[in-house]
């Protein structure tokens, strides 16, 4: 009997250590056909989230899906990663990209801020380490469906769970839509229960769009349901090899979006950060403004930093 033990052990180990082969060798085969760009030093103006106007809506595009919004004075930010890596590490062997390009603001710069949207759980938009930072009692958390859990350790003020359909107005006054985009929510492949959304962001009439991540979806019911838009912050990369366009858009399909929604600007995101797939790192931009062609001005935000506030009648 000990010897039919030993013997099964045996097998188990052997199967053990080629599957953990095998998935090593996916891996490093993947990360062998990304691009390799070298770290990019950001040439733009410096942001001053602290002499922005109260009485008007700015931006700034911090990077990847990062974006510091000043509305009316109420401070929202969206899928903080601050980080220098992505992943996770296991062994002591850390596993995902590294940014090749800084994030316009650090967290002083930042400073506190009422409201973090979390549109879903993905190790690119939900950031532990740069929640963990940026956590304090007076922000409220809104984020997708069961994935509170990942911080609800943390010392933020409250946080609350939606799902598509769903609308919360704070104590500020913002109100927040979560609306359906075409993604997926798992951290991990065992978590088919995370959601995922975009968001529709209003106050005082000026309303905003933030979509996370999303494959092509039509949204020409957009201004329909909310009304005029003004602008759309919209992803543009992570769209190689052609598999990934079931959960990411192309430049183009990006453009086509943005022209449903009737809105004024298009903020492009998701892109010059990390290096997440094999389109060259210069690529989503250059096909974002040749889709744009003669409408190219009304995108209004290229680089990491760049400021932009929406004129208020």
């Amino acid at each position: 009997m000990l010897n039919f033990f030993t013997w099964l052990g045996s097998i188990v180990g052997v199967l053990l250590i080629g599957f953990i082969g095998y998935v090593a060798y996916r891996y490093w085969y993947h990360m062998g056909q990304l691009p390799k760009p070298e770290f990019r030093h950001l040439d733009t103006k410096k942001p001053m989230p602290a002499d922005w106007s109260h009485d008007e809506v700015t931006i700034t595009w911090i990077g990847h899906s990062t974006i510091l919004i000043n509305m009316f004075g109420t401070k929202i930010l969206t899928d903080p990663v601050l980080g220098e890596k992505l992943g996770i590490k296991l062994a002591g062997v850390h596993f995902g990209p590294k940014r090749f390009t800084p994030p316009a603001l650090d967290f002083a710069e930042i400073g506190e801020v009422d409201i973090i949207l979390l549109s879903h759980a993905h190790l690119d938009h939900v950031d532990l380490p740069t929640l963990q930072k940026i956590a304090n009692r007076s922000t409220h958390v809104i984020t997708a469906y069961q994935t509170s859990k990942l911080f609800k350790h943390m010392p933020f003020g409250s946080y609350e769970e939606m799902q598509p359909g769903e609308a919360v107005t704070t104590k500020e006054g913002v109100t927040v839509t979560a609306i359906p985009v075409r993604h997926w929510g798992n951290r991990f492949p065992w978590n088919h229960e995370y959601g995922y959304n975009g968001y529709m962001i209003e106050k005082n009439g000026v309303r905003i769009l933030y979509p996370g991540d999303t494959a092509y979806i039509s949204m020409e019911n957009l201004p329909k349901q909310f009304g005029p838009i003004d602008l759309v912050f919209m992803p543009i990369g992570a769209y190689k090899p052609d598999a990934y366009q079931a959960a990411h858009c192309t430049p183009e399909q990006a453009w086509q979006m943005f022209k449903e929604t009737e809105a004024k600007w298009l903020v492009p995101i998701h892109w010059n950060t990390f290096v997440l797939s094999r389109e060259p790192v210069d690529e989503p931009f250059e096909r974002l403004l040749a889709a744009a062609g003669d409408e190219g001005d009304r995108i209004v935000v290229e680089k990491q930093g760049e400021t932009f506030s929406i004129p208020v009648q």
